[in-house]
C-alpha cells in the first residue's frame, strides 16, 4: 500500500517538468527560423546585385529594375548601380525582419561589379 501511494505522489511531474521547457524549445525554434530569413534574404540582395550589374553592363540602362524584378516581391529591395569608364557596380539593399522580439538585425547588402560591356558604347 505504501508503494501505491509513493507512485501517485509522482503523477504530472512529467508535465510540469515539459510546460518548462516548452519556452526553450520555442525560442531555439524561432532562432532557427530566424537564421533562415537571414541567409535567405542575404541571398536574395546577391542575386539582385548580380542582375542589376549584369544588365546595366549588357544594355547600359534597366539595371536598378531588373535587380529589383529579380528578387521575390514584398522584400523592399532597393538597388543603386554606378558606372565608370570600365566597370559597372550595383549594390543592392534588403531590410531584415526580426521575428524574435528585440532583435536588431542590419540591412543584407550586396555588391556586384561588372565590366562594363555596353554595346552601344555609351559609357560614361
Amino acid at each position: 500500500m505504501n508503494r501505491n501511494r509513493r507512485w501517485r505522489s509522482d503523477r504530472g511531474q512529467v508535465a510540469i517538468e515539459y510546460i518548462g521547457f516548452v519556452p526553450i524549445l520555442l525560442f531555439v525554434a524561432l532562432c532557427g527560423i530566424q537564421l533562415g530569413w537571414v541567409a535567405y534574404v542575404h541571398e536574395q540582395a546577391d542575386t539582385a546585385a548580380r542582375t542589376a550589374a549584369r544588365v546595366e553592363a549588357r544594355h547600359g540602362s534597366g539595371g536598378e529594375a531588373a535587380g529589383a524584378a529579380a528578387v521575390r516581391d514584398g522584400l523592399g529591395v532597393t538597388v543603386k548601380v554606378s558606372k565608370d569608364a570600365d566597370t559597372v557596380t550595383a549594390v543592392a539593399t534588403i531590410p531584415i525582419n526580426a521575428i524574435i522580439p528585440g532583435l536588431d538585425i542590419d540591412d543584407a547588402r550586396a555588391t556586384a561589379v561588372m565590366p562594363n560591356d555596353d554595346p552601344k558604347g555609351d559609357r560614361p
